[in-house]
């Protein structure tokens, strides 16, 4: 017997996936429970629209985050900070100030977590961040951070 799956169930497939089980697994023990329902051709239908309806979504965000990725890498993300004479900073540059920074730069709004840096910023210079946009869209940031006068 086919049906769809409304939680995961180990062993036998995840949420929304139409599985093809044993009649009396499906009516004495999915069923009964509410996990699953079965799966008809209007609900098989429906299955595959939704699929594809979220498969689209997925696409267009990933469209989305590559052209931030272009702009990302084109540009360099300018900072002013306080520092010493030396050129060491009163504090540090962190991925928070760098998301907020791309933000109002950039107008790409980042979360702080997907920005990765080797280790917090604490000089004046050019430094390099890794930003992760999507699942495998990743950018490059040039980070310039210059001292306030």
């Amino acid at each position: 017997m086919k049906v769809l799956l409304k939680e995961d169930i180990k062993s036998i497939g995840k949420k929304g996936e139409v599985v093809n089980v044993s009649d009396g697994y499906a009516r004495n023990y999915l069923l009964p429970r509410g996990l699953a329902v079965q799966a008809d051709e209007g609900v098989i239908k429906a299955v595959r629209a939704q699929k594809q309806a979220e498969d689209t979504k997925l696409q267009r965000e990933r469209e989305r985050a590559l052209k931030q990725a272009k702009i990302i890498e084109e540009k360099q993300l300018v900072i002013k900070v306080k520092c010493g004479e030396n050129g060491k900073l009163f504090g540090s540059v962190t991925s928070k100030e760098i998301a907020d920074e791309m933000e109002r730069q950039m107008g790409i709004k980042v979360d702080k977590k997907k920005v990765e840096l080797d280790e917090p910023i604490k000089n004046i210079g050019r430094f390099k961040a890794k930003v992760r946009l999507f699942p495998g869209v990743d950018a490059s940031i040039t980070v310039v951070v210059e001292g306030l006068e």
